[in-house]
């Protein structure tokens, strides 16, 4: 029913160490993000949808972090990192452009 979910390798999931499964979730995360256009903004309604997207992933990347915090590696950690620093830019650019006179006014 879900399409997002067809890709998933539930068998290498399965296989891999718990790292290893944090940093492929973590990858998912940027994933959707990437698809985030900002520039697409037109209504009220579009910049709550991309905020409400922005705050989900944050708090995903935090709940993953807490349940792989004893097998936490520096590869998930720097993932993780750099994934809320990119969600922290969006939303300084999210703000600026309904601040800079957009549409949105």
């Amino acid at each position: 029913m879900f399409s997002a979910f067809n890709s998933i390798d539930y068998q290498s999931i399965r296989t891999s160490t718990p790292a290893e499964t944090a940093v492929k979730r973590l990858s998912g995360i940027g994933e959707v993000l990437s698809g985030l256009d900002i520039s697409a903004i037109h209504t009220q309604d579009d910049m709550t949808r991309a905020l409400w997207t922005l705050d989900t992933a944050d708090k995903c990347i935090r709940m993953i972090l807490t349940e792989f915090r004893t097998e936490r590696s520096r590869d998930v950690v720097r993932e993780a990192e750099s994934l809320i620093d990119l969600i922290e830019a969006a939303r300084d650019e999210v703000s600026n452009y309904r601040n800079g006179g957009s549409a949105l006014s």
